[in-house]
């Protein structure tokens, strides 16, 4: 793909939250999206999905959790990369029921976004090993739109891990309670994602909207990019961020 101009227009920052400080990238003007990044970086495409973002009329800010920025997806710096976030004590990648502790400081920039900007919320998106962190960020209220573009974390390794939300018990309690659409996205034979979405289906009923794409790709806005994915995105961050 064409490499961005990066960082070009976007403007470099950083947050910090319980002592943990990441860089972030921002651009834009309207309501607050936060777009976290999948493996292994802050890649070219998830790059060029956040500038789709921007163009359609929200304030993206993009965190840099691991990685390099700016390069295209490669299957080198996949590798390279995987292996020091599975040891890294920000990440949980294999225990059920529980959150990544990295999912605390997101809430923490997401509540920080919707100060600054007012409204109904901000939206949150993540995708691969961080799908599931927009919907463990949808405990706190800031987080108006969560979408979980095919959540991958637990890696699903067994019937349990499968199907589990990376999420405790008590916060799913929290989302339910709180009602709040929650939208999804995975391709229907992606086997990294599990069964969690029929977890979803159960757990969280209408409020759960469901997209499985045809086929056996991955990355549903990104590297493997489908229109419709990307319009239900749009979608649904327009009718609930946009009040």
């Amino acid at each position: 793909m064409t490499m961005p101009d990066w960082p070009g227009s976007w403007t470099p920052g950083s947050h910090t939250a319980d002592g943990v400080t990441h860089p972030t990238y921002r651009r834009g003007t309207g309501p607050g999206v936060v777009v976290v990044h999948e493996i292994p970086g802050l890649t070219a495409e998830v790059i060029g999905f956040a500038d789709e973002l921007v163009e359609a009329g929200y304030t993206v800010v993009l965190p840099h959790l691991f990685g390099e920025t700016g390069l295209p997806m490669s299957a080198g710096q996949v590798a390279k990369v995987l292996p020091k976030v599975c040891i890294s004590r920000e990440f949980t990648v294999m225990a059920a029921g529980e959150p990544s502790p990295v999912v605390g400081w997101l809430r923490d920039l997401a509540r920080t976004l919707h100060d600054e900007l007012g409204g109904p919320g901000v939206g949150a998106l993540g995708m691969c090993l961080t799908g599931g962190f927009a919907l463990a960020m949808a405990v706190d209220t800031s987080v108006a739109a969560p979408v979980l573009c095919q959540p991958s974390l637990p890696f699903p390794v067994g019937r349990r891990r499968a199907a589990d939300l990376g999420l405790s018990p008590a916060d799913l309690d929290v989302v339910k309670q709180r009602g709040c659409s929650v939208l999804g996205l995975q391709f229907e034979k992606d086997p990294t994602t599990g069964t969690r979405f029929d977890t979803l289906d159960r757990e969280l009923g209408d409020a759960f909207i469901r997209v499985d794409l045809p086929g056996r790709g991955h990355s549903t806005v990104t590297v493997h990019r489908r229109q419709e994915a990307v319009d239900r995105v749009l979608g649904f961050f327009d009718d609930l961020l946009s009040g």
